[in-house]
């Protein structure tokens, strides 16, 4: 129970996270660190929300100072989840397909570096229990990411392409390959609460069932049946280009970085409608919802179609929005809404209706965003 809630924690905690007193990771935009501005929407998008969440938690022990970098999470990313864990599953799975045809035979034969490999991978949920009952997160993952690194070493020591040369020895090659699936499998059970994305992708391929990867199996080996099928995917986590991938974060870092300030920036607001009074303003009901899916309306330019999850079992509503919006800005976003406009037919799409938007000087119209926290239905008052 202890380890469920610190797991809990584990995957909530990206969204609020300081680091250095600089940079705050809340869902929306970092704040400034070393004169850049790093928007954690644009990492999660090169790199998926599951690398960023890991580097997050193995760079940075809770509770203390931890530097930043995108050089320090590119080399992260590269190291531990491409060189380690992504290079690990392709080279088990490509090797299990091409020499097996994907599905291993049930004779085995044991040898030298087994025992070694199955014991590390034994006792991880241990050490791993350890450290999350301390909290000490980026010390669990430390951990995994050794037995990650044991895994890779026996493949160089058994030296699977040599065996698959002999057909005397595909009991032992079949015997090296399912020690290698096993421990894929306990350290993807054991990551699945840092990276709940990817390690699916994972059970896929190395042909783990949904009971094969339950908590308590992750102090077992032998669970995979002795005949399992693998499946050869994508690689989950490719190398990255580090100079390439730095020269293109500080383009976009200088893309985005703020215009120095004016005195005038030549903005002249609306003028202020007339006064009404708080019973004609509580007829107006705002609420907050969640974007589900957005497409933009066949015979409009100006048009998109959003589905919101509002708090209520869900609605339509039509926005003017889509000179200035792609679908995918908004899709997962929070927005404000006027609950209760009466439902209209926009270009024949009926809008129950409107989401709530500012002028800007340049005469386009920015969507107010409220807190990504906030539920689904809640009241603006």
């Amino acid at each position: 129970s202890v380890l469920k809630k610190v797991l809990k924690k584990a995957e909530s905690m990206p969204k609020h996270l300081a680091v250095h007193g600089w940079i705050t990771f809340n869902g929306q935009k970092m704040s400034k660190s070393l004169g850049n501005v790093v928007d954690p929407f644009i990492l999660g998008e090169r790199y998926g929300a599951d690398a960023i969440r890991y580097h997050i938690l193995r760079e940075m022990a809770l509770g203390a100072d931890s530097s930043f970098s995108n050089e320090i999470m590119i080399n992260r990313i590269n190291s531990d989840l491409a060189n380690g864990l992504g290079n690990l599953v392709s080279r088990t799975v490509a090797m299990a397909d091409k020499y097996f045809g994907g599905t291993l035979p049930a004779d085995r034969e044991a040898g030298d570096f087994d025992a070694e490999l199955i014991a590390e991978a034994k006792g991880l949920v241990a050490k791993v229990d350890e450290f999350m009952d301390k909290t000490q997160i980026n010390n669990a993952l430390a951990e995994i990411f050794k037995v990650v690194s044991r895994a890779n070493k026996y493949i160089d020591e058994t030296a699977p392409w040599v065996l698959g040369k002999d057909e005397s020895k595909k009991a032992r090659l079949a015997t090296v390959l399912y020690n290698l699936l096993e421990t894929i499998r306990i350290v993807s059970t054991l990551l699945s609460n840092f990276m709940p994305t990817t390690m699916p992708k994972v059970w896929e391929q190395i042909g783990a069932a949904e009971s094969d990867i339950t908590y308590e199996n992750a102090g077992k080996f032998g669970v995979l049946p002795a005949d399992v099928t693998v499946h050869r995917g994508e690689i989950i986590f490719p190398r990255i280009d580090v100079d390439k991938e730095i020269e293109e974060l500080n383009k976009i870092i200088g893309s985005n970085a703020e215009p120095e300030e004016k005195a005038d920036d030549g903005f002249e607001p609306a003028p202020i409608a007339d006064e009404i009074t708080i019973d004609d303003f509580a007829k107006v009901d705002l609420r907050v919802a969640l974007v589900k899916d957005c497409e933009k309306v066949k015979k409009s330019k100006k048009l998109l179609c959003l589905q919101l999850d509002d708090g209520f079992g869900g609605r339509q509503v039509v926005s003017g929005i889509a000179a200035w919006y792609k679908p995918e800005d908004l899709i997962g976003k929070k927005v404000v809404i006027v609950a209760n406009l009466k439902p209209v037919k926009l270009c024949g799409v009926e809008s129950n209706g409107m989401i709530c938007a500012a002028d800007t000087p340049d005469g386009a119209a920015s969507v107010i965003f409220p807190d990504q926290d906030l539920p689904c239905g809640a009241k603006l008052r």
